[in-house]
């Protein structure tokens, strides 16, 4: 599995726990090739007997010519304009799971014996993204591949987003979905056979998850700011009936919040 060490040094600043989209607030300001910070991310997984999942999010970015780091993403610019660009891009997937973080009672109400109840890796992918910006729009298509072999599956992903300044403050209310393929939906809330009581798995097929939120961030002293990210994704069925999930379960539910300064 790929551990939160590894994902340090990665990819794992703030929009670790959001996926890196139209709703980012961490981008760097124009004048600034890095920004640095710290953060932290709470995270109500929906998975059963879990909890909320509270990590620390180092904030790192960084903007050069044609090569960024941004989020949990590492891009190149293939073509870029003004408005637009293409990007070749590799991103960090945090969406495993140690089965000991889960609830035993809480899996056994649902038919899965934990003590046969196999880890769900975190992965990599890569592929390709768009981004367009007009005005104060912002509108961000990505197309990813589990490049790790974790899932062998792949996401489809659309993000917009539209700035609005109130004060000081800078907020992005969005809206989002991405597509999950059957690979990559049954390997995160699939069940086996074997790892249940009755021998009677769970398999669920394609899935589209919509999701809002809100990004935001407001300047401080000199070049400090203050950012973090309010997200909701709503479960489909497919997911949401999943036996390693709470049984009343329909949807996730998380908060980001950290200071950062640009260099």
């Amino acid at each position: 599995m790929i551990r939160p060490v590894l994902a340090l040094a990665l990819l794992f600043p703030l929009s670790a726990f959001a996926r890196q989209d139209a709703t980012d607030p961490v981008a760097p300001r124009a004048d600034d090739r890095w920004t640095l910070g710290v953060g932290v991310s709470a995270k109500d997984t929906a998975y059963a007997g879990e909890g909320v999942r509270l990590r620390p999010a180092p904030l790192v970015n960084f903007q050069g010519k044609r090569f960024y780091w941004q989020g949990v993403t590492l891009g190149l610019h293939l073509w870029q304009t003004p408005n637009f660009s293409l990007d070749a891009v590799v991103s960090g997937r945090f969406d495993g799971f140690d089965s000991g973080d889960l609830g035993q009672a809480e899996l056994a109400a649902n038919g899965v014996d934990i003590d046969r109840l196999h880890e769900r890796d975190e992965a990599a992918d890569a592929g390709l993204a768009a981004r367009w910006q007009w005005a104060a729009h912002q509108l961000h298509v990505r197309a990813l591949a589990d490049i790790t072999d974790a899932s062998g599956g792949y996401e489809l992903s659309a993000d917009y987003g539209y700035r609005v300044q109130w004060g000081r403050t800078t907020l992005i209310p969005g809206v989002g979905v991405r597509w999950m393929s059957d690979d990559m939906a049954n390997y995160y809330y699939g069940v086996a056979p074997e790892e249940t009581f009755a021998g009677v798995g769970y398999q669920p097929d394609a899935a589209l998850v919509p999701h809002v939120g809100v990004a935001f961030s407001h300047p401080l002293a000199g070049k400090w700011r203050l950012q973090g990210l309010l997200r909701y994704q709503f479960l489909p069925d497919e997911l949401a009936d999943s036996p390693l999930l709470e049984r009343d379960a329909s949807g996730a539910a998380q908060v980001v919040i950290g200071v950062a300064r640009g260099f």
